[in-house]
């Protein structure tokens, strides 16, 4: 049996999958080889993590340094009252564990930064951002974009939050290049500016609907269906119930992939926080 080959029981767990005719036996396996890299395993993360593992995708590296602390248990639904205290990538793992037994599940209890970067996202396939920090979301979309990786990028406030893909090592069908993160946030703001959610609270099923949606476009990316979210914002209000879709264009002032680009690796960032 080959490493993509699915077994019978896993040809009766993905069932459901394998009758999509978008997915079906090639789709599946193409998720059974994937090797998927989630920054953060908290609100965002969390769930999608376990649709991850649920769909059959076959290696999840997890990337987080902090412990699961009883407060995080409103909307990071992949930790429990007994993993309180445990390292984030620990509860994770035992989660996906015991939901699909077929996930290999690669833990990184550690502090994301430019010196570990490169080589942890290296071993990947694509990036799944789930942090809550604006130093982070640039330290991974640069370093996706040196290791030309998609990355899924999403944020939540409050009652709404967004979602998008960045691939500004490719170009789109007109052959414009695609936005970075830089495009989408010049700068990150002023320190206290935007609260946190410890600072402004959560609702916490938002981080569900967002986490699932970077899941889904996941999937996309890996098996090649549908339309992914490269060059476009999916916004999501839950206040009141919409949502809405924006281009992202490209700039060609941004210092990444702009026109003149100043950033040619990741030294600028060896101060960036973790997820």
């Amino acid at each position: 049996m080959t490493a993509d080959t699915l077994s019978d029981e896993e040809l009766e767990r993905y069932a459901r999958h394998i009758l999509l005719a978008q997915v079906g036996g090639p789709g599946q396996r193409a998720l059974k080889r994937a090797r998927v890299l989630v920054v953060g395993a908290g609100g965002l993360g969390s769930p999608a993590i376990l649709y991850l593992a649920a769909a059959g995708v076959g290696t999840i590296g997890i990337i987080d340094d902090d412990r699961v602390a009883l407060s995080n248990l409103q909307r990071q639904i992949i930790h429990g009252t007994g993993t309180i205290g445990t390292p984030k990538p620990e509860s994770a793992a035992k989660a996906v564990a015991a939901l699909n037994p077929h996930v290999r599940v690669e833990t990184h209890y550690q502090r994301l930064g430019a010196n570990n970067a490169p080589e942890v996202i290296g071993h990947y396939d694509i990036v799944l951002d789930g942090c809550d920090n604006f130093a982070t979301r640039y330290l991974v979309s640069d370093a996706c974009y040196f290791a030309k990786k998609p990355l899924v990028s999403a944020a939540v406030a409050q009652f709404d939050g967004h979602v998008t893909t960045f691939k500004p090592y490719a170009r789109d069908d007109d052959g414009a290049p695609l936005p970075s993160y830089r495009c989408f946030v010049p700068e990150a703001p002023p320190p206290g500016l935007l609260p946190s959610c410890e600072e402004a609270g959560i609702l916490g099923a938002l981080t569900g609907i967002i986490g699932s949606i970077q899941a889904i476009e996941t999937i996309k990316e890996i098996i090649g269906i549908g339309k992914g979210l490269a060059g476009r914002l999916l916004i999501y209000d839950a206040l009141e119930a919409r949502t809405r879709m924006i281009a992202l264009p490209w700039r060609a002032d941004n210092p990444l992939n702009g026109e003149n680009p100043t950033i040619h690796d990741l030294s600028a960032h060896e101060n960036a926080e973790g997820p």
